[in-house]
Protein backbone atom coordinates (compact mmCIF):
# COMPACT_ATOMS: atom_id res chain seq x y z
CA UNK A 1 0.00 0.00 0.00
CA UNK A 2 1.29 3.40 -0.94
CA UNK A 3 1.90 6.18 1.67
CA UNK A 4 2.84 9.01 0.84
CA UNK A 5 1.08 11.05 3.67
CA UNK A 6 2.70 14.46 5.68
CA UNK A 7 2.36 12.92 9.40
CA UNK A 8 3.96 15.88 11.12
CA UNK A 9 6.10 19.00 11.39
CA UNK A 10 8.40 19.75 14.36
CA UNK A 11 11.15 22.87 14.82
CA UNK A 12 14.26 22.09 17.16
CA UNK A 13 16.71 24.39 18.70
CA UNK A 14 20.00 22.04 18.88
CA UNK A 15 22.13 22.81 21.42
CA UNK A 16 25.52 22.10 22.38
CA UNK A 17 26.50 18.51 22.01
CA UNK A 18 24.02 18.51 19.25
CA UNK A 19 21.08 17.98 22.19
CA UNK A 20 17.84 18.95 20.07
CA UNK A 21 14.98 20.63 22.23
CA UNK A 22 11.44 20.89 20.45
CA UNK A 23 10.18 24.63 20.47
CA UNK A 24 7.30 23.61 18.56
CA UNK A 25 5.14 20.87 16.75
CA UNK A 26 2.24 20.18 15.11
CA UNK A 27 0.70 17.07 14.55
CA UNK A 28 -1.06 17.29 10.84
CA UNK A 29 -2.19 13.63 10.73
CA UNK A 30 -4.11 13.93 14.39
CA UNK A 31 -2.38 10.35 15.42
CA UNK A 32 1.07 10.57 17.37
CA UNK A 33 0.26 12.89 20.07
CA UNK A 34 -2.53 10.74 20.23
CA UNK A 35 -1.46 7.28 20.42
CA UNK A 36 2.22 8.27 21.23
CA UNK A 37 4.47 7.66 18.84
CA UNK A 38 4.49 4.92 16.29
CA UNK A 39 5.16 1.20 16.81
CA UNK A 40 8.76 1.42 15.17
CA UNK A 41 12.08 1.06 16.61
CA UNK A 42 13.03 4.10 14.71
CA UNK A 43 10.47 6.35 16.96
CA UNK A 44 11.25 4.65 20.22
CA UNK A 45 7.68 2.60 20.26
CA UNK A 46 4.43 3.90 21.57
CA UNK A 47 5.86 4.51 25.25
CA UNK A 48 7.74 7.66 23.81
CA UNK A 49 5.62 11.06 22.27
CA UNK A 50 6.74 11.80 18.15
CA UNK A 51 8.36 14.67 19.34
CA UNK A 52 11.04 12.92 21.84
CA UNK A 53 11.46 9.72 18.95
CA UNK A 54 12.66 12.37 16.28
CA UNK A 55 14.75 13.99 18.76
CA UNK A 56 16.80 10.90 19.43
CA UNK A 57 16.77 10.25 15.72
CA UNK A 58 18.11 14.09 14.97
CA UNK A 59 20.75 13.77 18.21
CA UNK A 60 22.10 10.01 16.72
CA UNK A 61 22.15 11.34 13.20
CA UNK A 62 22.52 15.66 13.02
CA UNK A 63 22.69 17.49 9.84
CA UNK A 64 25.75 18.39 8.50
CA UNK A 65 27.54 20.70 5.90
CA UNK A 66 25.56 23.29 6.65
CA UNK A 67 24.30 26.46 4.53
CA UNK A 68 25.21 30.12 5.42
CA UNK A 69 23.90 32.10 8.13
CA UNK A 70 20.15 32.35 7.32
CA UNK A 71 20.11 29.20 5.06
CA UNK A 72 18.58 25.54 5.77
CA UNK A 73 20.92 23.14 4.57
CA UNK A 74 22.42 19.24 5.85
CA UNK A 75 19.27 17.71 5.44
CA UNK A 76 18.85 13.61 6.15
CA UNK A 77 16.54 11.38 5.24
CA UNK A 78 15.90 8.29 7.99
CA UNK A 79 13.88 5.70 7.29
CA UNK A 80 11.86 3.30 9.40
CA UNK A 81 9.47 0.16 8.25
CA UNK A 82 6.91 2.41 8.14
CA UNK A 83 7.39 5.80 7.96
CA UNK A 84 10.67 8.62 7.54
CA UNK A 85 11.78 11.71 9.02
CA UNK A 86 13.40 14.08 7.08
CA UNK A 87 15.05 17.08 8.52
CA UNK A 88 18.11 20.26 8.31
CA UNK A 89 19.44 22.63 10.10
CA UNK A 90 21.06 26.04 9.68
CA UNK A 91 24.46 26.86 11.35
CA UNK A 92 22.42 29.00 14.10
CA UNK A 93 21.14 25.53 15.45
CA UNK A 94 17.43 25.85 14.40
CA UNK A 95 16.37 22.69 12.74
CA UNK A 96 13.25 21.71 11.00
CA UNK A 97 11.71 17.99 10.57
CA UNK A 98 8.87 16.29 9.11
CA UNK A 99 7.47 12.73 9.50
CA UNK A 100 6.04 11.49 6.39
CA UNK A 101 5.18 7.86 5.17
CA UNK A 102 7.82 6.07 3.35
CA UNK A 103 6.29 6.85 -0.26
CA UNK A 104 6.12 10.76 0.08
CA UNK A 105 9.05 12.40 -2.38
CA UNK A 106 11.91 13.54 0.12
CA UNK A 107 12.81 16.18 -2.34
CA UNK A 108 9.28 17.57 -2.14
CA UNK A 109 9.75 17.13 1.80
CA UNK A 110 13.06 19.25 1.21
CA UNK A 111 11.41 21.90 -0.57
CA UNK A 112 8.66 22.39 2.18
CA UNK A 113 11.17 22.53 5.07
CA UNK A 114 13.18 25.27 2.95
CA UNK A 115 9.94 27.44 2.93
CA UNK A 116 8.83 26.54 6.79
CA UNK A 117 12.75 27.65 7.78
CA UNK A 118 12.21 30.77 6.13
CA UNK A 119 8.46 31.74 7.20
CA UNK A 120 9.12 30.18 10.79
CA UNK A 121 12.92 32.23 11.21
CA UNK A 122 11.00 35.66 10.22
CA UNK A 123 8.14 34.70 12.86
CA UNK A 124 9.75 33.22 15.59
CA UNK A 125 13.46 32.81 14.71
CA UNK A 126 14.88 34.95 17.74
CA UNK A 127 12.07 33.88 20.26
CA UNK A 128 13.15 29.78 19.55
CA UNK A 129 17.05 30.49 20.46
CA UNK A 130 15.62 31.23 23.77
CA UNK A 131 12.25 29.36 24.10
CA UNK A 132 11.34 26.17 26.56
CA UNK A 133 9.84 23.18 25.37
CA UNK A 134 7.22 23.03 23.24
CA UNK A 135 6.87 27.09 24.01
CA UNK A 136 6.44 27.99 20.60
CA UNK A 137 3.86 25.30 19.67
CA UNK A 138 0.81 27.77 19.86
CA UNK A 139 2.38 30.80 18.63
CA UNK A 140 3.56 29.03 15.72
CA UNK A 141 0.63 26.83 15.23
CA UNK A 142 -0.58 28.87 11.93
CA UNK A 143 2.90 28.44 10.31
CA UNK A 144 3.09 24.82 11.00
CA UNK A 145 -0.32 24.11 9.87
CA UNK A 146 -0.30 26.23 6.68
CA UNK A 147 2.80 24.41 5.23
CA UNK A 148 1.69 21.17 6.28
CA UNK A 149 -1.54 21.80 4.39
CA UNK A 150 0.31 23.27 1.17
CA UNK A 151 2.61 20.29 1.12
CA UNK A 152 0.01 17.84 2.26
CA UNK A 153 -0.12 16.51 -1.27
CA UNK A 154 2.68 16.03 -3.27
CA UNK A 155 1.60 16.84 -6.07
CA UNK A 156 0.06 20.33 -5.89
CA UNK A 157 3.70 21.44 -5.25
CA UNK A 158 5.97 19.62 -6.91
CA UNK A 159 5.64 19.64 -11.00
CA UNK A 160 7.66 16.14 -11.36
CA UNK A 161 4.92 14.81 -8.95
CA UNK A 162 2.26 16.05 -10.64
CA UNK A 163 3.50 14.86 -13.97
CA UNK A 164 4.18 11.58 -12.49
CA UNK A 165 0.62 12.12 -11.26
CA UNK A 166 -0.92 12.96 -14.80
CA UNK A 167 1.33 10.05 -16.39
CA UNK A 168 -0.32 7.31 -13.92
CA UNK A 169 -3.40 8.86 -14.84
CA UNK A 170 -3.02 8.42 -18.76
CA UNK A 171 -1.51 4.98 -17.90
CA UNK A 172 -4.29 4.14 -16.36
CA UNK A 173 -6.67 5.56 -19.15
CA UNK A 174 -4.35 3.76 -21.68
CA UNK A 175 -5.05 0.80 -19.42
CA UNK A 176 -8.88 1.11 -19.42
CA UNK A 177 -8.73 1.76 -23.58
CA UNK A 178 -6.39 -1.39 -23.89
CA UNK A 179 -9.01 -3.66 -22.08
CA UNK A 180 -11.90 -2.03 -23.61
CA UNK A 181 -10.43 -2.54 -27.33
CA UNK A 182 -9.51 -6.45 -26.38
CA UNK A 183 -12.83 -6.76 -25.43
CA UNK A 184 -14.34 -5.09 -28.52
CA UNK A 185 -11.90 -7.11 -30.49
CA UNK A 186 -13.29 -10.31 -28.53
CA UNK A 187 -16.32 -9.60 -29.46
CA UNK A 188 -15.64 -9.18 -33.25
CA UNK A 189 -13.96 -12.32 -33.26
CA UNK A 190 -17.14 -14.17 -31.99
CA UNK A 191 -19.11 -11.92 -34.30
CA UNK A 192 -17.06 -12.82 -37.21
CA UNK A 193 -17.18 -16.99 -36.24
CA UNK A 194 -20.76 -16.51 -35.52
CA UNK A 195 -20.76 -14.94 -39.35
CA UNK A 196 -18.90 -17.98 -40.70
CA UNK A 197 -21.09 -20.54 -38.86
CA UNK A 198 -24.21 -18.54 -40.23
CA UNK A 199 -22.80 -18.46 -43.66
CA UNK A 200 -21.86 -22.33 -43.54
CA UNK A 201 -24.80 -23.21 -41.95
CA UNK A 202 -26.56 -21.41 -45.37
CA UNK A 203 -24.80 -23.39 -47.56
CA UNK A 204 -26.23 -26.23 -46.03
CA UNK A 205 -29.17 -25.23 -46.29
CA UNK A 206 -29.44 -24.34 -50.00
CA UNK A 207 -27.71 -27.81 -50.90
CA UNK A 208 -29.98 -29.19 -48.75
CA UNK A 209 -33.13 -27.32 -50.40
CA UNK A 210 -31.52 -28.18 -53.92
CA UNK A 211 -30.94 -31.84 -52.98
CA UNK A 212 -35.02 -31.86 -51.64
CA UNK A 213 -35.80 -29.85 -54.82
CA UNK A 214 -34.50 -32.29 -57.42
CA UNK A 215 -36.07 -35.51 -54.74
CA UNK A 216 -39.72 -33.45 -54.97
CA UNK A 217 -39.25 -33.41 -59.08
CA UNK A 218 -38.58 -36.94 -59.32
CA UNK A 219 -41.08 -38.04 -57.51
CA UNK A 220 -43.31 -36.07 -59.26
CA UNK A 221 -42.19 -37.18 -62.52
CA UNK A 222 -42.56 -41.05 -61.37
CA UNK A 223 -46.01 -40.03 -60.03
CA UNK A 224 -46.64 -38.71 -63.48
CA UNK A 225 -45.28 -41.76 -65.17
CA UNK A 226 -47.07 -44.05 -63.14
CA UNK A 227 -50.45 -42.26 -63.36
CA UNK A 228 -50.04 -42.22 -66.73
CA UNK A 229 -49.65 -45.92 -67.05
CA UNK A 230 -52.95 -46.40 -65.26
CA UNK A 231 -54.68 -44.52 -67.43
CA UNK A 232 -53.05 -46.53 -70.42
CA UNK A 233 -54.17 -49.59 -68.64
CA UNK A 234 -57.48 -48.77 -67.96
CA UNK A 235 -58.16 -47.84 -71.45
CA UNK A 236 -57.00 -50.42 -73.01
CA UNK A 237 -58.76 -52.59 -70.57
CA UNK A 238 -61.97 -50.62 -71.80
CA UNK A 239 -61.32 -50.30 -75.33
CA UNK A 240 -60.62 -54.03 -76.45
CA UNK A 241 -63.68 -55.93 -75.44
CA UNK A 242 -65.16 -53.07 -77.30
CA UNK A 243 -63.21 -52.70 -80.52
CA UNK A 244 -63.26 -57.14 -80.48
CA UNK A 245 -66.63 -57.15 -80.55
CA UNK A 246 -66.83 -54.63 -83.59
CA UNK A 247 -64.28 -56.90 -85.13
CA UNK A 248 -66.91 -59.49 -84.47
CA UNK A 249 -70.07 -57.47 -86.01
CA UNK A 250 -68.11 -56.42 -88.76
CA UNK A 251 -66.85 -60.75 -89.68
CA UNK A 252 -70.73 -61.55 -89.07
CA UNK A 253 -71.88 -58.93 -91.50
CA UNK A 254 -69.93 -60.16 -94.67
CA UNK A 255 -71.28 -63.46 -94.30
Amino acid sequence: MTDNKLRCALIFRLEGGGKPVCVAKYDHAGQYETHGGADSSLYGGRDKSYAEAVAGVIQNDPPTGLAQTGQIGGFKVVQSDVHQVIYGADMDGLCCAVITGTQYQSRVAIQMLSELYKDFSSKHGAAAKTAAENALSKKAKPVLSECCKKYEDPSKVDKTSKVLGQVDAVKGQMQGNIANMLKNTEKAESLAEKSDQLNEQASVFKKRSTDLKKQMQWKNLKMTLLLGGVVVVILIAVLWPVIKNAKKAAGSGRF
